[in-house]
C-alpha cells in the first residue's frame, strides 16, 4: 500500500552544535552540502554548525544558512538512501526556503546567499535590545491575539506563529512583549517564555527588512517549483514566480500560520510528513495538531532507518 508523503522543513530555534554530525558520519554528502555552502559564505559553516560557539551560530545571519544546509543536507541523504522525494513541501519561516530549494525553486548556493542576507536584513531592521519574541502556552489563538492588543500601548504586540494549538508565539518591542506575557499569565496561560532571540521575527518591525529583500529577491533566479510548495503567510500554493516572491516578503511581516499549514497538507492526502533537518521539533507540534499523520524527523542514522521503514512499508 503506498502511502502519501510530504516533507517539512524547519527554521531557527532547531539548530544545536554538533548537529547533523552523526548524519555526517555515514554520509559524506552532509560535509559536501555545507562545503558548498561555506564557498558561498566564505566562511566553515560547518565547522560553526559542529563545534559553535553558540552565541555565533546564534546570529541570525549565520543561523539561516547553517539552517537550510543542514536540510538539504539530510533531504539529500534521504534521497539517495532510496527515500521518496515527497509529493508536497512546506518550511516553518526560514525552513520555506529550504523547501523552495528542495522543490527546484531556488540554486541551493542561491538559497544560501539570500538567506545570510535575509538574516543580515532582519537584524538590522531592529535594534539589539528593541525587540523579542516570547512563546504563550495554554491560550487559545483569540485570547493571545486579544492579550496582545492590551499590551501594545501604541508599540508593537502580535501574534506571530502560530505553532499548535495551545503554543502561539507573540513578537514585537521588548517592553510591549513583557507587557503582553504579564496579562497572558492573568489570563490563564500555563505559561510565558521569553525567547532567546533578538530579532522580532513576522511582526510589524520587520517591514524595512522585507523592503531590502524584495530588492533582492528580484535579482535571484528562481522557477516554479517541481514540487507545490504550502506558503506561510496565505497557506496556498504559488502560481507564479512573482506570486512566490512576494510570498517570500509578506513572510517578513505577516504570521507564520503553522497549524494551517500542517491542516492543509492532511487535506491534499499527505498521510507522513519527513522532517529533514536539525531536531525534530515540527514533528513534536505536528503530533499536537493531528495525532492522525505520522511524522518522521531524520537528523540522524537512527531517525534516517526509522524514516525509511515507515515509508517502504
Amino acid at each position: 500500500m503506498t502511502t502519501h508523503v510530504g516533507v517539512i522543513f524547519p527554521g531557527q530555534g532547531s539548530q544545536s552544535i554538533g548537529m547533523l554530525g552523526a548524519l555526517s558520519d555515514q554520509f559524506p554528502l552532509v560535509k559536501q552540502t555545507y562545503d558548498e555552502a561555506s564557498e558561498v559564505l566564505q566562511m566553515d559553516l560547518w565547522a560553526l554548525a559542529s563545534e559553535g560557539p553558540a552565541e555565533m551560530l546564534n546570529q541570525t545571519e549565520n543561523t539561516q544558512p547553517a539552517m537550510l544546509a543542514a536540510g538539504i543536507a539530510a533531504y539529500r541523504v534521504w534521497l539517495s538512501q532510496g527515500g521518496p522525494a515527497g509529493e508536497l513541501m512546506a518550511g516553518h519561516s526560514l525552513g520555506e526556503y529550504t523547501a523552495l530549494t528542495a522543490a527546484g525553486s531556488l540554486d541551493f548556493t542561491d538559497a544560501i546567499r539570500l538567506v545570510a542576507a535575509r538574516g543580515r536584513f532582519m537584524q538590522q531592521a531592529v535594534p539589539a535590545d528593541r525587540g523579542a519574541m516570547a512563546a504563550i502556552l495554554g491560550l487559545d489563538d483569540d485570547a493571545v491575539k486579544t492579550v496582545c492588543t492590551q499590551a501594545a500601548g501604541g508599540e508593537i504586540a502580535e501574534a506571530v506563529n502560530f505553532n499548535s494549538p495551545g503554543q502561539v508565539v507573540i513578537a514585537g518591542d521588548k517592553a510591549a512583549i513583557e507587557r503582553a506575557m504579564e496579562l497572558a499569565k492573568k489570563a490563564g496561560a500555563r505559561r510565558a517564555l521569553l525567547l532567546p532571540v533578538s530579532v522580532p521575527s513576522h511582526s510589524a518591525l520587520m517591514r524595512p527588512a522585507a523592503e531590502q529583500l524584495s530588492a533582492m529577491l528580484e535579482t535571484v533566479e528562481m522557477q516554479l517549483p517541481k514540487i507545490p510548495v504550502v506558503h506561510n503567510v496565505d497557506v496556498a500554493i504559488g502560481d507564479s514566480v512573482a506570486a512566490i516572491r512576494e510570498k517570500l516578503v509578506q513572510q517578513l511581516y505577516r504570521p507564520v500560520r503553522w497549524v494551517e499549514t500542517v491542516q492543509a497538507m492532511k487535506n491534499k492526502g499527505m498521510e507522513q510528513l519527513l522532517e529533514p533537518g536539525s531536531g525534530q521539533v515540527l514533528s513534536g507540534l505536528g503530533r499536537r495538531i493531528d495525532k492522525t499523520m505520522t511524522f518522521l524527523p531524520v537528523f540522524d542514522p537512527a531517525s534516517l532507518e526509522k524514516a525509511l521503514e515507515s515509508c517502504n512499508a
